[in-house]
């Protein structure tokens, strides 16, 4: 399963490559996510996203962030402030299928497409706005994050439409978040199309079903960020 994962990576960076114009950043650095418990991520530890620690990079984004009136969190401080949302988060999925997974100072939410988007489709489900709207408002809240938004699918259909899905998804999300409040500048998004599956290959519906999510990673912005590009 191992090795599978390792050629389904190595398989995405030549995927990633052709992103450009499906993005709002490019890609780059390489990361090691772990995971809890679960259909998704039942093999324990995924290989990591070749997304660095946030999508193209901080320059651009901290520029932009700094500009917006975010302040950044001392270094001190860093794991108090991402404990208070992490807690906030698993407070307001619980139960709702999304997993929320820590790796150092940085979130994840996983959020099976199941609950929230029809097939096909790249409009949130009534019935997973909610979840969002208490997301939205920790983010809210808590404005000194950088946000990605990560869109994938599984491995059946066409390479160039599971890619545009994946990035309809990923910017549906975004924007309902801008809606409810989250600036902007704090986002970037993403489609990796079937390009980093869960499970590769994906021989069961089950398989299928967790390989098709949309992600939602938090990255505090530092003030070793803001000193690192001199902002």
């Amino acid at each position: 399963m191992l090795n599978k994962k390792i050629m389904g990576l190595t398989a995405g960076v030549a995927a990633i490559a052709t992103l450009g114009a499906c993005t709002t950043d490019g890609v780059t650095g390489e990361r090691r996510i772990s995971t809890e418990a679960g259909i998704g991520a039942a093999v324990g530890t995924v290989l990591g996203y070749l997304a660095g620690d946030i999508i193209g990079g901080k320059n651009d984004r901290t520029a932009k962030i700094i500009g917006a009136g975010v302040g950044a969190v001392a270094g001190g401080a860093v794991g108090s402030y991402m404990d208070k949302q992490e807690q906030e988060m698993r407070r307001q999925t619980a139960g709702t299928g999304v997993e929320v997974i820590r790796d150092g100072d940085d979130l994840l939410l996983r959020m099976p497409s199941g609950i929230t988007f029809d097939t096909n489709q790249a409009v949130v489900k009534p019935q997973f706005q909610d979840t969002l709207n208490q997301v939205a408002q920790t983010m809210v809240n808590y404005p000194s994050t950088y946000i990605d938004v990560m869109g994938h699918t599984d491995s059946t259909g066409s390479d160039s439409y599971n890619q545009q899905l994946s990035q309809r998804r990923a910017q549906a999300v975004a924007n309902y978040l801008a809606q409810r409040g989250v600036q902007p500048q704090r986002m970037a998004t993403v489609g990796y199309g079937e390009s980093q599956l869960l499970y590769n290959p994906d021989n069961t519906e089950a398989e299928r079903e967790a390989n098709r999510r949309v992600e939602i990673k938090v990255v505090p912005v530092t003030q070793d960020d803001v000193q690192t590009y001199g902002y």
